[in-house]
């Protein structure tokens, strides 16, 4: 019986994907450990090896197919001595995976046949009848079907769908491109008609305001996910904020005095934010904690998360035992973290981005002087990091500019209070503003 290939799943929250590419070809020859294709994940794109070896047969979920169910098809591998009839019903998985399906060319090759049928029934044969979809469902469409549709300037809900489970794909495109084509000639008596009515429609009508030019551009899952995550935290997490401006002059030319010292490393201002976060929550263990299943689960080590911004989207890989780590080892990890993050595939295996126990956002690089940014669950915190910038500032009763940089706590009030969270921002601060105690 031929080996089925299914959509795995790469991480918890994963309930679909999208099959980014194909690294075989049908007829390739396939080994245990090869790498098949890679599959597009809530939140990277990860490769998917050969546990079986044989014959890639048949590929049944084409590069660029989306939204493909957990459990379902994608390919199916041959063994040895098997032939091609022994695909007949393969594809029939655990889970429906006919949705996920691009048709293969033999549906194209029935789309003479399938064309007289698009005229809808008493009709006038102009375009075909639009399909019945209930407001706001999903449109499943071939990659290449929503490419011709585009290209020929025609909105995918007014397309019915021939394919399994009702997706569009080339074969009723081309029916609508057909059917739009002689809509003019099979119209064209109608002015005789329609002249004498029209005429008192004279009247002066009120100028409309013309309606804004715009593309809607698919959501990758990675955008997905991390909107509904986000959506369900602002709704569910009680959120409160509390802002701290911290005097940064003394770390600046400590950063500076370590960077001189050596080539072996390059010390940002984060990596002694990253360092000093973790230190305040081994200074307020209390704030080291997460409301799960309504109880508070406290963390032994802090792990902090660092948000790294990459082309789809936002990641956090994450620095474990960061209070046990010093300032260049933090900031080498940081950076080998992130540039395995913005690869292509993204070289992030999921247990590097997946969990944490406190999060920081840094936007300072921007010039965004303070925001607060969202906590993402099960974490109970997050530091929103500004720029730092020179402010006039009151020192002895005296006008002066010192360095300054605003970092806002989110903070969820169901596992840590306002006390608890100030306790943690006046630890920050201290080793913020000195330095050297981050060394010890």
């Amino acid at each position: 019986m031929p080996i089925q290939i299914l959509m795995p799943a790469l991480s918890p929250t994963m309930t679909e994907g999208n099959v980014a590419s194909w690294l075989k070809n049908e007829g390739d020859s396939v080994q245990a450990g090869d790498i098949l294709c890679e599959i597009e994940t809530d939140k990277a794109t990860m490769e998917v090896e050969a546990t079986d070896e044989g014959t890639l047969a048949r590929i049944v979920a084409p590069a660029g197919t989306e939204a493909v169910p957990v459990n379902a098809v994608i390919g199916l591998i041959l063994e040895e001595g098997e032939d091609a009839a022994a695909l007949e019903g393969a594809e029939a998985a655990p889970a429906a995976a006919a949705p996920a399906a691009v048709p293969t060319e033999p549906a194209a090759e029935a789309a003479p046949a399938a064309a007289p049928a698009a005229p809808a029934p008493g009709g006038n044969g102009a375009t075909p009848p639009a399909p019945q979809r209930e407001p706001g469902a999903r449109i499943f469409a071939s990659p290449l079907a929503r490419r011709m549709a585009k290209q020929a300037g025609l909105a995918l809900e007014v397309i019915a769908g021939t394919g399994p489970n009702g997706r569009i794909v080339k074969v009723d495109v081309e029916a609508a491109i057909a059917a739009a084509a002689a809509a003019p000639a099979v119209a064209a008596p109608a002015p005789a008609v329609a002249a004498p009515v029209a005429a008192p429609a004279a009247a002066p009508v009120a100028p409309t305001a013309p309606a804004a030019a715009y593309q809607d551009a698919p959501a990758s899952t990675m955008r997905k996910v991390i909107a509904q995550r986000l959506q369900e935290a602002k709704r569910e997490v009680p959120h409160f904020y509390l802002t701290v401006d911290c005097a940064v002059d003394a770390l600046l030319e400590t950063r500076a005095q370590l960077n001189e010292r050596s080539d072996d490393y390059t010390l940002s201002v984060n990596d002694f934010v990253i360092r000093a976060a973790a230190l305040a929550l081994r200074k307020v263990p209390a704030a080291n904690a997460s409301w799960v299943d309504g109880a508070l689960r406290q963390y032994a080590s802090a792990d902090i998360s660092v948000a790294v911004a990459i082309e789809d989207g936002l990641v956090t890989p994450i620095v474990r035992n960061a209070d046990g780590k010093g300032l260049a080892e933090i900031s080498a990890e940081v950076k080998e973290l992130a540039g395995r993050a913005r690869a292509k595939p993204m070289g992030l295996a999921p247990e590097e981005y997946q969990g944490g126990t406190f999060s920081v956002s840094n936007l300072g690089m921007y010039g965004i002087k303070e925001f607060a940014a969202i906590i993402n669950p099960p974490q109970s915190m997050i530091l929103a990091v500004g720029t730092a910038e020179q402010r006039p500032v009151v020192r002895d009763g005296a006008l002066a500019v010192a360095t300054m940089m605003s970092c806002t706590l989110s903070v969820d009030h169901r596992v840590v209070d306002g006390a608890l969270g100030a306790r943690f921002l006046q630890a920050f601060k201290g080793l913020i503003e000195d330095p050297l105690t981050m060394l010890l």
